[in-house]
């Protein structure tokens, strides 16, 4: 169940790079600084604003008692059935903690050239029992001004709140708040923490300003807020645990995890034992890139490892005759050299030579085809085939036919390479009994071929699949190593080239296809 789950997480899951995880990591890393303190500042500005509402409706409420109980006042009108556009009235928050000055603490008032209007100082008596009652649960002060901006202690009609409430606007402030005193040790990371907030409402009455109730009142502390909505935060803190979580996940699923299995593996592999795992669908593209690496290079070194030991094999054998017939030859010499006569002795040595010479050539043709594997790309080679193919042709003891026109482009294959394999196509060709051989030289698509056929025998049916098997040869008993086309091969492919076996309907008949110079 959890397996198939893992696939079906597995086959929608992006293809990310291993430096777009650990950039996200870091990313999310270097964030949470910022992301703790405009959350924090966020939320003290919400504080804030709430106390403003609070201020807002509060004065409102109390303007609207003092409009209706100002002397003189019209009757209020009821309510209409259907209030007309524009009846319905909100007032939206406006103090911003990051945005708005901070004035100094309210100075205490000016003493008034005049007496409070009298209609102001009737309403000021009147609501002081309901401004007592609401202070009891707001805790905000509130103070009745006339519509000069005078009230009971004197004239408060310099501050620009004030101001702004007798040209009929209620407007908010905030100032520094003089008799705070810091309770608890981290109460400077709260910027509201000394502030408080004024504010100026106008009482209408018939459409004037009568009068201006003027509000003040701390803002909700921070760690008081947070104590309070601690379960929200609460939330919030789950949710970057969350985010912490996802994170260490994606890393261990897409490096930690991938790279652990690996290195397991390699360590069994290397034992002899064990599989390379499947590559894990979540891990990182770089990780997913190594172990297809890691596969392609177990792979070819088993498939080396199998050709070592197959070729190990095959020369313990081709050594093994010449060597037990040398052998052999030697113990009757021991044995019965003075009994033989000195045409025995001359044919016993004679052998002798000849496996001798074998073991010679095969010493040669293993060190040609040592270096054929371990060649490399020639850098720059950009090579004509005329000069090659002359000396290759001419080395060969066939009449040959050569058609290479001189308008093929240069390949990017080294001189020495296409006439080594020209040779070995050639002496094969003389040594299977053939007497005329043709080389054509075409253009195909992005590569130079090279057609080599000859007028011999051709090669069996049977032998076609291991014709470039090393050590594999029909004509051993004319001194064949089998190991010419491995060698021819092995150059090529060191260049980028290769060789084909080639349909023929008489004779053999190959081709060398080589890279044209960019």
């Amino acid at each position: 169940m959890i397996e198939r789950f893992k696939d079906w997480v597995g086959g929608w899951w992006p293809s990310l790079r291993l430096r777009t995880i650990l950039f996200a990591v870091l990313l999310f890393a270097a964030a949470m600084p910022a992301v703790g303190t405009i959350s924090l500042r966020v939320y003290e500005n919400t504080l804030v604003r709430q106390t403003e509402a609070e201020l807002v409706a509060q004065g409102a409420a109390l303007a609207a008692v003092a409009s209706v109980d100002w002397p003189g006042a019209p009757p209020p009108r009821a309510r209409p059935a259907k209030p007309p556009e524009g009846y319905y009235r909100p007032e939206f928050t406006t103090i911003d903690l990051t945005l708005d000055d901070v004035l100094p603490e309210r100075p205490p008032p000016r003493r008034a050239r005049q007496p409070m209007d009298p209609a102001a100082a009737v309403v000021a008596r009147s609501l002081t029992a309901v401004i007592d009652r609401t202070v009891r649960t707001t805790l905000a002060s509130v103070i009745v001004l006339d519509r000069h901006g005078v009230g009971a202690a004197g004239d408060y009609s310099r501050l620009p709140e004030v101001r702004w409430a007798l040209a009929g606007q209620p407007h908010t402030v905030l100032r520094v708040n003089g008799d705070y005193n810091p309770t608890y040790r981290f109460e400077w990371l709260s910027r509201a923490s000394g502030l408080r907030l004024h504010h100026a409402r106008p009482i209408v009455v018939a459409g004037k300003v009568q009068g201006v109730l003027l509000l003040s009142r701390s803002p909700r502390a921070l760690f008081r807020g947070i104590y309070e909505d601690r379960g929200k935060l609460a939330i919030g803190l789950g949710v970057i645990v969350t985010v912490l979580i996802v994170l260490s996940g994606l890393i261990a699923r897409g490096v930690t995890l991938p790279i652990e299995t690996l290195s397991a593996a390699s360590r069994e592999v290397a034992a002899g034992s064990g599989e390379i795992p499947r590559t894990p669908r979540t891990a990182a593209k770089e990780i997913r890139d190594l172990y297809e690496d890691f596969r392609a290079m177990a792979e070819r070194i088993e498939r080396r490892s199998g050709y070592l030991r197959d070729f190990a094999a095959a020369v313990s054998h081709e050594f093994k005759t010449p060597l037990a017939g040398i052998g052999g030859a030697v113990e009757l010499l021991q044995d019965h050299f003075e009994t033989m006569s000195a045409e025995e002795r001359r044919r016993f040595l004679d052998n002798i030579a000849a496996d001798g010479e074998r073991l010679s050539q095969l010493v040669t043709r293993l060190l040609d085809l040592a270096r054929a594997d371990m060649a490399s790309p020639e850098a720059g080679a950009a090579t004509d085939l005329d000069e090659p193919v002359r000396r290759s042709v001419d080395a060969s003891g066939l009449a040959v036919e050569v058609q290479v026109p001189r308008t093929l482009p240069p390949v990017a294959v080294p001189a020495t390479t296409i006439e080594s394999v020209l040779t070995i196509l050639l002496q094969n060709s003389r040594q299977a009994g053939a007497r005329t051989a043709r080389v054509v030289g075409a253009l195909e698509g992005e590569a130079v071929v090279l057609s080599v056929t000859d007028d011999g025998p051709g090669v069996p049916a049977a032998d076609r699949d291991r014709l470039f098997e090393p050590f594999f040869t029909s004509r051993r008993a004319e001194g064949g190593t089998g190991l010419g086309l491995p060698i021819a091969r092995s150059l090529l492919a060191a260049s980028h080239a290769r060789i084909e076996l080639a349909d023929a309907g008489a004779g053999a008949a190959f081709r060398v296809i080589l890279p044209r110079v960019d």
